[in-house]
Protein backbone atom coordinates (compact mmCIF):
# COMPACT_ATOMS: atom_id res chain seq x y z
CA UNK A 1 0.00 0.00 0.00
CA UNK A 2 1.27 3.31 -1.10
CA UNK A 3 0.33 6.96 0.49
CA UNK A 4 -0.12 9.99 -1.71
CA UNK A 5 -1.60 13.75 -0.83
CA UNK A 6 -5.09 14.93 -2.21
CA UNK A 7 -6.81 17.63 -2.63
CA UNK A 8 -10.12 16.93 -1.48
CA UNK A 9 -11.16 20.44 -1.65
CA UNK A 10 -10.38 23.63 -3.13
CA UNK A 11 -8.51 25.54 -1.14
CA UNK A 12 -4.84 25.97 0.44
CA UNK A 13 -2.86 22.89 1.24
CA UNK A 14 -3.72 22.83 4.44
CA UNK A 15 -7.09 21.21 3.12
CA UNK A 16 -5.20 18.59 1.49
CA UNK A 17 -5.27 14.66 3.13
CA UNK A 18 -2.74 12.21 2.72
CA UNK A 19 -3.80 8.65 2.42
CA UNK A 20 -3.63 5.27 1.26
CA UNK A 21 -4.15 3.95 -1.61
CA UNK A 22 -3.15 1.20 -4.57
CA UNK A 23 -1.06 2.01 -7.55
CA UNK A 24 -2.77 0.68 -10.45
CA UNK A 25 -0.94 -1.80 -12.36
CA UNK A 26 0.52 -0.28 -15.31
CA UNK A 27 -1.21 -0.93 -18.84
CA UNK A 28 -0.09 -0.50 -22.89
CA UNK A 29 2.21 2.67 -22.55
CA UNK A 30 2.46 2.98 -18.47
CA UNK A 31 5.06 2.68 -15.76
CA UNK A 32 4.65 2.38 -12.51
CA UNK A 33 7.57 4.20 -10.55
CA UNK A 34 8.38 3.96 -7.20
CA UNK A 35 8.99 7.57 -6.23
CA UNK A 36 12.26 8.93 -4.37
CA UNK A 37 11.23 12.92 -4.78
CA UNK A 38 8.60 14.79 -6.17
CA UNK A 39 9.52 17.90 -7.06
CA UNK A 40 7.69 21.27 -5.13
CA UNK A 41 6.33 24.03 -7.55
CA UNK A 42 3.71 26.55 -6.90
CA UNK A 43 1.52 25.18 -9.59
CA UNK A 44 0.94 22.65 -7.08
CA UNK A 45 -1.19 24.71 -4.66
CA UNK A 46 -2.32 27.49 -7.26
CA UNK A 47 -3.90 24.70 -9.43
CA UNK A 48 -6.27 23.54 -6.97
CA UNK A 49 -6.50 27.23 -4.58
CA UNK A 50 -10.31 27.51 -6.59
CA UNK A 51 -12.54 25.50 -8.85
CA UNK A 52 -11.32 25.06 -12.13
CA UNK A 53 -13.22 24.08 -15.65
CA UNK A 54 -12.89 20.41 -16.30
CA UNK A 55 -11.18 19.08 -13.39
CA UNK A 56 -13.05 17.40 -10.66
CA UNK A 57 -12.36 16.79 -6.85
CA UNK A 58 -10.60 15.27 -5.86
CA UNK A 59 -7.49 16.19 -7.03
CA UNK A 60 -3.67 13.91 -6.73
CA UNK A 61 -1.21 16.67 -6.20
CA UNK A 62 2.44 16.60 -7.96
CA UNK A 63 3.60 16.93 -11.37
CA UNK A 64 6.71 15.87 -11.44
CA UNK A 65 9.08 13.25 -10.35
CA UNK A 66 12.23 11.00 -9.97
CA UNK A 67 12.48 7.36 -8.78
CA UNK A 68 12.85 3.71 -9.46
CA UNK A 69 10.25 1.67 -11.99
CA UNK A 70 8.88 -0.96 -10.68
CA UNK A 71 6.53 -2.51 -12.68
CA UNK A 72 6.03 -1.88 -16.84
CA UNK A 73 2.95 -2.41 -19.16
CA UNK A 74 3.16 -4.40 -22.15
CA UNK A 75 4.46 -2.79 -25.40
CA UNK A 76 5.80 0.42 -23.82
CA UNK A 77 8.70 2.81 -23.84
CA UNK A 78 9.57 5.73 -21.97
CA UNK A 79 10.09 9.35 -23.77
CA UNK A 80 13.70 8.03 -24.03
CA UNK A 81 13.67 4.79 -25.49
CA UNK A 82 13.55 1.30 -24.32
CA UNK A 83 12.35 0.50 -20.01
CA UNK A 84 12.68 -2.03 -17.88
CA UNK A 85 12.15 -2.78 -14.27
CA UNK A 86 14.87 -0.82 -11.42
CA UNK A 87 15.49 1.53 -14.30
CA UNK A 88 15.87 5.59 -12.61
CA UNK A 89 13.62 7.73 -14.76
CA UNK A 90 12.29 11.62 -14.12
CA UNK A 91 8.62 12.69 -15.14
CA UNK A 92 7.26 15.76 -16.00
CA UNK A 93 3.66 16.58 -16.04
CA UNK A 94 2.58 13.98 -14.44
CA UNK A 95 -0.77 13.78 -11.62
CA UNK A 96 -0.35 12.53 -8.46
CA UNK A 97 3.48 12.85 -7.87
CA UNK A 98 3.31 13.83 -4.02
CA UNK A 99 3.17 10.03 -3.85
CA UNK A 100 5.31 7.11 -2.17
CA UNK A 101 4.71 5.40 -5.82
CA UNK A 102 2.69 6.29 -8.86
CA UNK A 103 1.72 4.68 -12.32
CA UNK A 104 2.29 7.40 -14.99
CA UNK A 105 1.58 7.54 -19.02
CA UNK A 106 5.22 6.22 -19.86
CA UNK A 107 5.69 9.01 -22.85
CA UNK A 108 6.20 11.41 -19.82
CA UNK A 109 9.18 9.71 -18.13
CA UNK A 110 12.78 9.88 -19.41
CA UNK A 111 16.06 8.11 -18.22
CA UNK A 112 17.55 10.36 -15.11
CA UNK A 113 21.23 11.11 -15.81
CA UNK A 114 22.88 8.80 -13.38
CA UNK A 115 25.19 11.51 -11.59
CA UNK A 116 22.03 13.49 -11.16
CA UNK A 117 20.21 13.18 -7.63
CA UNK A 118 16.82 12.25 -7.39
CA UNK A 119 15.92 15.42 -5.54
CA UNK A 120 17.63 17.48 -8.44
CA UNK A 121 16.18 15.74 -11.38
CA UNK A 122 12.27 15.92 -9.45
CA UNK A 123 13.08 20.03 -10.17
CA UNK A 124 14.25 19.87 -13.37
CA UNK A 125 11.63 19.93 -16.21
CA UNK A 126 8.73 22.49 -14.63
CA UNK A 127 11.19 25.32 -14.33
CA UNK A 128 13.69 24.29 -16.96
CA UNK A 129 11.23 23.67 -20.03
CA UNK A 130 9.33 27.23 -18.78
CA UNK A 131 12.39 28.85 -19.13
CA UNK A 132 13.25 27.49 -22.39
CA UNK A 133 9.76 28.76 -23.75
CA UNK A 134 10.56 32.06 -22.68
CA UNK A 135 14.08 32.50 -23.97
CA UNK A 136 12.23 31.39 -27.56
CA UNK A 137 9.16 33.31 -28.14
CA UNK A 138 11.56 36.30 -27.32
CA UNK A 139 13.82 35.04 -29.99
CA UNK A 140 17.12 36.32 -27.77
CA UNK A 141 20.27 35.20 -30.01
CA UNK A 142 24.10 35.35 -29.08
CA UNK A 143 25.42 39.21 -28.80
CA UNK A 144 21.94 40.30 -27.45
CA UNK A 145 21.41 42.09 -23.74
CA UNK A 146 17.94 40.94 -22.23
CA UNK A 147 16.01 41.85 -18.99
CA UNK A 148 15.10 39.21 -16.39
CA UNK A 149 12.67 40.13 -13.64
CA UNK A 150 13.41 37.78 -10.66
CA UNK A 151 16.40 36.39 -11.78
CA UNK A 152 17.70 34.40 -8.79
CA UNK A 153 14.21 32.43 -8.78
CA UNK A 154 13.79 29.03 -9.66
CA UNK A 155 12.83 29.49 -13.45
CA UNK A 156 14.95 32.75 -13.09
CA UNK A 157 17.85 30.41 -12.81
CA UNK A 158 17.70 27.96 -15.69
CA UNK A 159 16.92 31.05 -17.99
CA UNK A 160 20.48 32.76 -16.53
CA UNK A 161 21.70 29.06 -16.95
CA UNK A 162 20.22 28.40 -20.71
CA UNK A 163 21.14 31.98 -22.15
CA UNK A 164 24.79 31.90 -21.16
CA UNK A 165 25.09 28.57 -23.59
CA UNK A 166 23.13 30.90 -26.37
CA UNK A 167 25.61 33.87 -25.65
CA UNK A 168 22.55 35.93 -24.22
CA UNK A 169 23.58 38.65 -22.24
CA UNK A 170 21.44 38.95 -18.78
CA UNK A 171 20.70 41.71 -16.62
CA UNK A 172 18.46 40.31 -13.69
CA UNK A 173 16.81 41.75 -10.91
CA UNK A 174 16.95 40.93 -7.51
CA UNK A 175 17.25 41.73 -4.06
CA UNK A 176 20.50 42.76 -2.29
CA UNK A 177 21.02 39.02 -0.40
CA UNK A 178 20.42 37.39 -4.27
CA UNK A 179 22.25 39.18 -6.08
CA UNK A 180 25.48 36.47 -5.55
CA UNK A 181 23.03 33.76 -6.86
CA UNK A 182 22.30 36.03 -10.32
CA UNK A 183 26.10 36.44 -10.64
CA UNK A 184 26.76 32.78 -9.73
CA UNK A 185 24.58 31.68 -12.90
CA UNK A 186 26.23 34.41 -15.34
CA UNK A 187 23.72 36.87 -14.88
CA UNK A 188 24.34 40.83 -14.13
CA UNK A 189 22.18 41.70 -10.75
CA UNK A 190 20.57 45.11 -11.06
CA UNK A 191 18.40 45.74 -7.89
CA UNK A 192 14.52 45.93 -7.77
CA UNK A 193 12.73 49.15 -6.84
CA UNK A 194 12.89 52.66 -7.51
CA UNK A 195 14.55 53.59 -10.64
CA UNK A 196 14.66 50.48 -11.89
CA UNK A 197 13.96 51.11 -15.57
CA UNK A 198 17.78 53.98 -14.97
CA UNK A 199 19.98 51.62 -13.17
CA UNK A 200 19.07 48.91 -16.04
CA UNK A 201 19.76 51.34 -19.27
CA UNK A 202 23.12 51.85 -17.33
CA UNK A 203 23.94 48.54 -16.88
CA UNK A 204 22.99 47.67 -20.46
CA UNK A 205 25.07 50.55 -22.10
CA UNK A 206 22.75 50.15 -25.23
CA UNK A 207 19.23 48.48 -26.22
CA UNK A 208 17.53 45.87 -24.30
CA UNK A 209 16.47 43.40 -26.71
CA UNK A 210 13.71 42.04 -24.46
CA UNK A 211 12.32 41.20 -21.31
CA UNK A 212 11.32 38.25 -19.58
CA UNK A 213 9.35 38.58 -16.76
CA UNK A 214 9.09 35.61 -13.68
CA UNK A 215 7.49 37.70 -10.92
CA UNK A 216 4.13 39.98 -12.20
CA UNK A 217 4.47 42.69 -10.42
CA UNK A 218 3.64 45.91 -11.86
CA UNK A 219 6.93 47.52 -12.02
CA UNK A 220 8.38 44.43 -13.98
CA UNK A 221 5.84 44.67 -16.20
CA UNK A 222 6.43 49.10 -16.11
CA UNK A 223 9.97 48.60 -17.01
CA UNK A 224 9.61 45.71 -19.46
CA UNK A 225 7.14 48.40 -21.62
CA UNK A 226 9.71 51.39 -21.00
CA UNK A 227 12.79 49.60 -22.15
CA UNK A 228 11.37 47.30 -24.75
CA UNK A 229 9.84 48.34 -27.87
CA UNK A 230 8.74 45.47 -29.33
CA UNK A 231 5.90 44.30 -27.56
CA UNK A 232 6.66 40.46 -29.17
CA UNK A 233 9.84 40.21 -27.36
CA UNK A 234 8.57 41.36 -23.75
CA UNK A 235 6.60 37.69 -22.23
CA UNK A 236 5.73 37.20 -18.85
CA UNK A 237 4.28 33.95 -16.59
CA UNK A 238 2.82 35.83 -13.72
CA UNK A 239 0.85 38.57 -14.92
CA UNK A 240 -1.61 37.54 -17.30
CA UNK A 241 -3.77 40.61 -16.88
CA UNK A 242 -1.38 43.28 -17.65
CA UNK A 243 0.22 41.19 -21.15
CA UNK A 244 -3.94 40.94 -22.06
CA UNK A 245 -4.19 44.72 -20.97
CA UNK A 246 -1.12 46.11 -22.59
CA UNK A 247 -1.06 43.14 -25.50
CA UNK A 248 2.61 41.69 -24.66
CA UNK A 249 3.22 37.70 -24.46
CA UNK A 250 1.95 35.62 -21.52
CA UNK A 251 2.63 31.98 -21.71
CA UNK A 252 1.60 28.83 -19.39
CA UNK A 253 2.22 25.40 -19.53
CA UNK A 254 -1.42 24.54 -20.24
CA UNK A 255 -1.16 26.38 -23.64
CA UNK A 256 -1.25 24.40 -26.81
CA UNK A 257 1.81 25.76 -27.89
CA UNK A 258 3.25 25.24 -24.67
CA UNK A 259 2.32 21.93 -24.06
CA UNK A 260 3.97 21.38 -27.44
CA UNK A 261 7.17 23.45 -26.88
CA UNK A 262 7.99 22.09 -23.72
CA UNK A 263 7.53 17.93 -24.69
CA UNK A 264 10.19 18.65 -27.56
CA UNK A 265 12.62 20.63 -24.96
CA UNK A 266 12.32 17.37 -22.47
CA UNK A 267 15.34 15.78 -23.87
CA UNK A 268 17.64 18.69 -24.54
CA UNK A 269 17.33 19.94 -20.85
CA UNK A 270 18.26 16.74 -19.33
CA UNK A 271 20.78 16.24 -21.86
CA UNK A 272 22.48 19.61 -20.42
CA UNK A 273 21.89 18.70 -16.81
CA UNK A 274 23.64 15.14 -17.96
CA UNK A 275 26.93 17.23 -18.98
CA UNK A 276 26.56 19.59 -15.86
CA UNK A 277 25.58 22.46 -17.73
CA UNK A 278 22.22 22.74 -16.27
CA UNK A 279 22.19 22.49 -12.21
CA UNK A 280 18.83 22.66 -10.20
CA UNK A 281 19.85 24.49 -6.98
CA UNK A 282 18.52 22.99 -4.01
CA UNK A 283 16.67 24.70 -0.76
CA UNK A 284 15.98 21.43 1.58
CA UNK A 285 13.59 18.47 1.51
CA UNK A 286 11.07 17.57 3.46
CA UNK A 287 9.69 14.03 4.22
CA UNK A 288 6.57 13.38 2.23
CA UNK A 289 4.38 13.91 5.28
CA UNK A 290 5.29 17.05 5.91
CA UNK A 291 4.48 18.47 2.30
CA UNK A 292 2.06 21.44 3.85
CA UNK A 293 5.23 22.59 5.65
CA UNK A 294 7.44 22.58 2.04
CA UNK A 295 4.33 24.62 0.52
CA UNK A 296 4.32 26.72 3.32
CA UNK A 297 8.09 27.80 2.92
CA UNK A 298 7.63 28.03 -1.11
CA UNK A 299 4.85 30.45 -0.75
CA UNK A 300 7.22 32.92 1.71
CA UNK A 301 8.96 33.25 -1.89
CA UNK A 302 12.77 33.24 -1.37
CA UNK A 303 12.92 29.47 -0.30
CA UNK A 304 16.80 29.71 -1.34
CA UNK A 305 16.19 27.12 -4.06
CA UNK A 306 13.85 24.20 -4.98
CA UNK A 307 12.23 21.93 -2.85
CA UNK A 308 12.02 18.12 -2.84
CA UNK A 309 9.62 16.11 -0.88
CA UNK A 310 11.42 12.50 0.02
CA UNK A 311 8.81 9.38 0.79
Amino acid sequence: MARRWLATSWGSPEGWELGDYQPPAPGTGEITVQVRAAGVNPADAKHVAAPRDGVDLPVAIGYEISGVVTAVGPDTTIGSGPVSVGDEVLAFRIRGGYADAVTIPAEKAFRKPADLPHPEAANLLLAGTTAAQMLHVTGAVEGETILLHGASGAVGVSVLQQAALRGVRVIGTASEARQDVVRRFGGEPVLYGAGLADRVRELAGGPVAAALDAVGTDEAVDVSLELVADRDRIVTIAAAARAQQDEFRWIVGSQPDSIRFRDEARAGLIDLAARGDLVVPMSRSYPLAEAQEALRLLAEGHPGGKIALIP
